[in-house]
């Protein structure tokens, strides 16, 4: 179907910046929604940010005002700028796409997830 890479995780001293990527490749597809998940140890997955089709946006509260999403259409990506970054923000990081795609004369649903990057923020 639709397959996602993540990349720009990695380690970063607090108050510094990452910009992680997340390309879609595959048949012909749409996307429609985009979203950055994330997954602290012993945590469950939360929400970090999403953005439609409408380019409507929302954030978790702890992140408004420092993270910011953003999607090329015609790259087919998705990125998550990360700004003033805390302790409290190391995870693994997790993009998510949900569309339609194109095979044998059809259109498809399809929601895909990346592997995961991960993003440690030392104190």
């Amino acid at each position: 179907q639709v397959q996602l890479v993540e990349s720009g995780g990695g380690l970063v001293q607090a108050g510094g910046s990452l910009r992680l990527s997340c390309v879609a490749s595959g048949y012909v597809f749409n996307m429609n929604y985009m979203g950055w998940y994330r997954q602290a140890p012993g945590k469950q997955r939360e929400l970090v940010a999403d953005i439609t089709t409408g380019g409507s946006t929302r954030y978790a509260d702890s992140v408004k005002g420092r993270f910011t999403i953003s999607r090329d259409n015609a790259k087919n990506t998705v990125i998550l700028q990360m700004n003033s970054l805390k302790p409290e923000d190391t995870a693994v990081y997790y993009c998510n796409i949900d569309g339609t795609y194109y095979r044998d004369g059809d259109w498809s649903n399809f929601g895909s997830w990346g592997q995961g990057t991960q993003v440690t923020v030392s104190s």
